[in-house]
């Protein structure tokens, strides 16, 4: 009975890690943070009197996004050697 319960807790577990997991490398939470990204150094930008906020604001958010893309092609060279 004590068995059964581990592995329904380890099985539990398991599940949640892998929604997890699957969160940290969707496509929601790469456009979500390269939107949240964009605002605020919109707000930085327009605060520190900076030309063009709006505009000037897409490049660092774009790198980001570009950078989290990347990442996942260099873990993968990485973890084969």
């Amino acid at each position: 009975m004590n068995l059964e319960k581990e592995i329904k807790a380890i099985k539990e577990r398991n599940q949640r890690v892998e929604v997890d997991k699957a969160w940290e490398t969707s496509w929601t939470r790469k456009i979500i943070i390269t939107l949240l990204t964009y605002i605020v150094i919109v707000i930085f930008f327009y605060f520190a009197d900076l030309p063009k906020p709006f505009t000037s604001s897409i490049v660092p958010s774009v790198a980001f996004l570009l950078s989290t893309m990347t990442l996942s092609l260099i873990k993968n060279i990485w973890l084969k050697k």
